[in-house]
C-alpha cells in the first residue's frame, strides 16, 4: 500500500469478508502513515522492501516510527522480513538477528514474522522455535514492560477506551491473572491489548471470524463460544473458560470487561473483578 486511498479501495472490494493489513514498503507510504493507519485494520513493517526503497540506515527509525504510531492508534502491527535470514541455510541465527527480533518485541509489536526461513528454508522448525524462544526470553525480562510502555497510548474520550485502560490498571492493582473480554466485533479486545496489560487477555466471542482475526493481536487468547444472555452467565462463563484455558487456577482473580446489552458491538460499559475457587470448571 502506498496511499490511504489504496486501502479504502481494497476494503471496498473485500466488502467486509476480511480485514486489510497494509504492507508498508514505500517512502510514500511512510509520509502518509497516519492516514493509512486510520483506514487499515493492521499494518506490516516490510523491512526488506523498505531497505530497497530507503537507505539501509533509515530503516530502523522507520520501523520504530510505524510500530509506535500503530500502537498509539490501537492498530495491530507486524514486523517482518529478514528477521532470522541466516536460518534459511543454518540451524542457528546470528547474534545480530536475535537482537533484531528482540528489539521488535521490546517495542511492543503485536507479531514478528518469518518468511523464507519457514517457507523455503532448510530449518523451518528450528526457525520458528528460535523466534518463540526469543519472544519468551524478552517477555521474561523484568525491564520488558517498562521498555514497551515508553510508547504513549492515550485513550480516546469514550467509555470503551476508559474501561479498557481501567481494566489493565485494575488487573495490576489487584494482581489479577487474566483480563477476560466478551466481544462480538473484537474492538474491546483490541482496546485492552493496546494498553499492554501485565496479564494475558482471554477473548470470548460468538463470532468465529472475530476469534480468528484476533489471533494476531498482542497478548490475546481467543475462544469461539456462544454468547451470554445475562450478567450472571457472563461471570460464570468467564470463570469456567479462564480455568479451562489453563491461564488461571483456583484462588486467582480475573478482571471481566464486556458491553451491556450483550451482543451489541461497541457497547463496552462493564468492568467486574471475580475470584476463582477452582470449582467453576465443573459447573
Amino acid at each position: 500500500m502506498q496511499r490511504p486511498e489504496d486501502v479504502v479501495e481494497a476494503k471496498r472490494l473485500i466488502d467486509g469478508r476480511a480485514g486489510v493489513l497494509a504492507k508498508i514498503e514505500k517512502p510514500s507510504a511512510l509520509k502518509d502513515i497516519e492516514a493509512i493507519l486510520d483506514v487499515s485494520d493492521a499494518v506490516m513493517v516490510a523491512r526488506g522492501d523498505l531497505g530497497v526503497e530507503l537507505p539501509p540506515e533509515e530503516v530502523p527509525a522507520a520501523q520504530k516510527r510505524i510500530v509506535e504510531q500503530a500502537r498509539a492508534k490501537g492498530k495491530m502491527v507486524v514486523v517482518a522480513t529478514q528477521m532470522l535470514e541466516s536460518m534459511i541455510q543454518s540451524p542457528t541465527p546470528t547474534r545480530a538477528e536475535v537482537s533484531d527480533v528482540a528489539n521488535a518485541i521490546y517495542d511492543g509489536a503485536d507479531a514478528v514474522m518469518l518468511s523464507a526461513e519457514s517457507a523455503a528454508g532448510a530449518f523451518p522448525i528450528e526457525a520458528v522455535a528460535m523466534m518463540d524462544a526469543i519472544a519468551r526470553q524478552v517477555e521474561a525480562d523484568p525491564s520488558y514492560s517498562a521498555r514497551m510502555h515508553l510508547t504513549r497510548t492515550d485513550p480516546e474520550s469514550t467509555a470503551a477506551d476508559a474501561l479498557s485502560r481501567a481494566a489493565a490498571q485494575v488487573a495490576q492493582t489487584v494482581s489479577a491473572k487474566l483480563v477476560c473480554c466478551f466481544t462480538s466485533s473484537g474492538s474491546t479486545a483490541i482496546r485492552v491489548s493496546r494498553e499492554r496489560p501485565a496479564t494475558a487477555i482471554l477473548v470470548l466471542t460468538p463470532e468465529l471470524k472475530t476469534a480468528r482475526r484476533l489471533g494476531i493481536v498482542w497478548g490475546v487468547h481467543s475462544i469461539h463460544t456462544r454468547d451470554v444472555v445475562d450478567f450472571e452467565e457472563m461471570i460464570a462463563k468467564s470463570k469456567r473458560m479462564a480455568l479451562r484455558s489453563q491461564l488461571t487456577q483456583g484462588g486467582d482473580r480475573i478482571v471481566v470487561v464486556a458491553g451491556y446489552p450483550f451482543g451489541i458491538a461497541g457497547s463496552t460499559n462493564t468492568l467486574h473483578i471475580a475470584k476463582l475457587t477452582g470449582d467453576e470448571l465443573y459447573a
